[in-house]
């Protein structure tokens, strides 16, 4: 992905602030995203920091409200799970308590419908010189995409095609810390 290059006229602060809220109104965003928008705007640093403030004062920039946002929709539509999310969300500077709390908002049904559904179809594509091979392929395959290895383990199809676990899931992911 190409990196916008950075303006060489500075924005001043009433064009700088319109453009921030704007992109806040479209859509969520996080203060880093806005941080690296402005300084890309060549917007000086005291008032990247007033626009900022005055922009997380009127509810434009919520990191709580992005973080659940950014879960749900990697969970979604990205199919990332936990792991990978909690690392990207750390990336961009969202508190640990905000962290958490979207973590813990994702339905574990769905998530794990989404891991079945994700090691299902990569089964009929994996090659391996026996079982074993092929599992840890199925693994390795998950835990990039950011799932837990155990929630892997228990959702791994066997070789014939059946689950491995029809029985309830377990629904303590957060106890790994």
């Amino acid at each position: 992905m190409m990196t916008p290059k950075k303006s060489d006229t500075p924005l001043p602060y009433e064009a700088a602030l319109q453009r921030a809220a704007a992109l806040c109104a479209a859509g969520e965003h996080c203060c880093q995203d806005i941080r690296e928008k402005l300084l890309r705007w060549n917007t000086g640093e005291g008032d990247v920091e007033r626009i900022i403030t005055y922009l997380i004062d009127e509810r434009y920039i919520d990191e709580q409200r992005y973080a659940a946002a950014f879960a749900r929709d990697k969970m979604r539509y990205g199919h990332w799970g936990r792991v990978k999310i909690d690392q990207h969300l750390r990336l961009l500077n969202i508190p640990a308590e905000f962290r958490h709390e979207a973590l813990e908002a994702l339905p574990q049904e769905e998530y794990l419908e989404i891991l079945t559904s994700l090691l299902r179809s990569k089964q009929r594509s994996v090659r391996g010189k026996n079982a074993y091979e092929r599992r840890a392929k199925l693994v390795r395959f998950a835990m990039g995409r950011g799932f837990e290895t155990s929630l892997i383990y228990d959702c791994l199809p066997s070789e014939d095609g059946e689950d491995d676990a029809d029985e309830a899931f377990p629904n303590d992911w957060a106890d790994e810390d």
